[in-house]
């Protein structure tokens, strides 16, 4: 008894209160939106359980019981049942798709009695654990083993697809961001940013053409992009000499052939035949040279042109009306005040409104008179905005600042690769939350629904983002207890 006692001490002694304050500053700061953007004129009793400013309360006391549980377990149960967590996990999104509940669309919540449950909000840190055992396990290599590691992020991310909660599935995304700490090369991430901008580009000016010629100027940046990516790339992993060829070819062929759009000719198809070119030569050098790095650039290139087109079909074919609606306002192809655009244009109204310092506790118009939708869930950073105004936000803001900051210190103080990797995907996780979010309040990101980390109201919300962080708490603090 006097072991585990003392055993206990140490985990207190060792804890990072540092974390732990503000956690609980963002709790209360949470608190304190979720009652402005609830309360209606009129209410008197905003701790009534009848009031989701009440229930708060409650879903805050439970999180920080469950914190405190968290805590006393021992650390290396963690690392022992993460596969069992995650697998458990994985059968709950699997069944979860075939709920008879539908709510707001989507099948993601589970409907027990008055309780709501959303597993996807849990599922994010059975995935960080299961990663953190895999990428610890004694020989793992992250070239060998990585279509492991991206099974086991896909695997989730396809389930809650299913459930049409695109928005929650897009974070698993933010794992990528811990990978390439832990080794995973440079050129994927840089894939993936390229596969954004194509996307982007593509998208936005399909529709745009260069002078009265039939060339979109989309298609044109998109093929241009891709030449240049793959050049970059060639200068980088092989041979600058031949990146300069290339370029030469490229950069020439495409100024001799802007005088084509004088005439009614689509000069696309010239940087289409540019693209093919390239991708020959790429493979000639390769196997002249016999360096592999050549077959990787021409399969970005090849890959870069099929997403291009394949976005442009599923954007057209396959994604619902509302969501290529968001799209299609996001990028200014659209205007829709009414539909996919009110709750972004209301937002920045409520936050424009609150000016330096805002309007003061309770008294913001915008959030009172309910012209925001979903304000005390996934747009509360508005209520923010309207009654704590421009300091008040930058407040806010500088608290998760704090909060991922901490997030990286701890996790490189680690000395197993367990506790490293598992931190690295929590403040994975924040980090994509906190800018999507803010993000889409504001209008500079796509509207996916995602909650900002225990400010929106909800149990399932609060509960996972409190078990990814404590849990990680809990192995910070086993970092020098002695295992005898």
């Amino acid at each position: 008894m006097e072991k585990q006692s003392g055993k206990r001490n140490s985990v207190l002694m060792s804890i990072d209160w540092w974390t732990i304050w503000i956690y609980i500053a963002l709790l209360s700061f949470g608190w304190i939106s979720v009652c402005g953007a609830s309360y209606s004129y009129g209410e008197t009793d905003i701790f009534s359980l009848s009031s989701r400013s009440g229930m708060q309360i409650v879903w805050i006391g439970t999180s920080i019981m469950l914190g405190i549980v968290i805590l006393l377990l021992d650390d290396r149960f963690y690392d022992t049942f993460a596969y069992i967590i995650y697998g458990l996990l994985l059968i709950l999104l699997f069944l979860t798709i075939f709920n008879p509940h539908s709510i707001k669309g989507s099948r993601s919540w589970l409907v027990l009695g008055p309780l709501r449950l959303q597993p996807a909000e849990f599922s994010k840190f059975a995935t960080a654990l299961a990663l953190a055992k895999l990428m610890s396990t004694y020989g793992f290599l992250m070239k060998k083993h990585f279509y492991a590691v991206l099974a086991v992020i896909l695997l989730p991310m396809m389930c809650i697809i299913l459930q049409r909660e695109t928005g929650s599935a897009l974070v698993y995304l933010a794992f990528f961001l811990m990978l390439y700490r832990e080794g995973m090369p440079g050129s994927i991430l840089f894939t993936g940013v390229a596969m954004v901008v194509y996307f982007v580009v593509g998208i936005r000016f399909a529709e745009v053409y260069m002078g009265d010629s039939p060339a979109s100027v989309g298609k044109f940046t998109v093929l241009l992009l891709v030449q240049l990516f793959s050049i970059g790339m060639v200068w980088v992993y092989c041979h600058r000499h031949t990146a300069w060829r290339m370029l030469l070819v490229s950069a020439g062929v495409t100024l001799l052939s802007l005088p084509l759009l004088l005439v009614p000719f689509n000069i696309v198809y010239i940087q289409g035949t540019l693209v093919t070119l390239m991708i020959g030569y790429l493979l000639y050098q390769g196997l002249s040279t016999r360096l592999r790095n050549y077959y990787f650039i021409v399969l970005f290139a090849i890959g870069s042109v099929m997403f291009y087109y394949g976005a442009d079909f599923i954007m057209q074919h396959v994604m619902e009306p509302h969501q290529r609606s968001r799209i299609n306002v996001l990028l200014g192809l659209d205007e829709d005040l009414r539909g996919a655009g009110y709750n972004v244009h209301q937002s920045e109204i409520a936050i424009g409104s609150g000016g330096l310092e805002g309007k003061g506790f309770l008294n913001g118009t915008q959030t009172k008179l309910k012209f925001v939708p979903e304000q005390d869930t996934d747009f509360i950073f508005c209520t923010v905005g309207e009654e704590e105004g421009f300091v008040g936000s930058a407040g806010v803001l500088l608290l998760f600042l704090a909060l991922i900051l901490r997030l990286i210190y701890l996790s490189e103080r680690q000395p197993m690769r367990f506790a490293r990797v598992y931190g690295y995907c929590v403040l994975s996780i924040f980090l994509f939350h906190v800018f999507i979010n803010v993000g889409m309040v504001l209008g500079l990101t796509p509207v996916i629904g995602i909650p900002l980390p225990f400010f929106s109201y909800g149990g399932s919300s609060l509960w996972g983002f409190t078990l990814l962080l404590f849990i990680f708490l809990r192995l910070d603090a086993a970092r020098h207890l002695s295992r005898s």
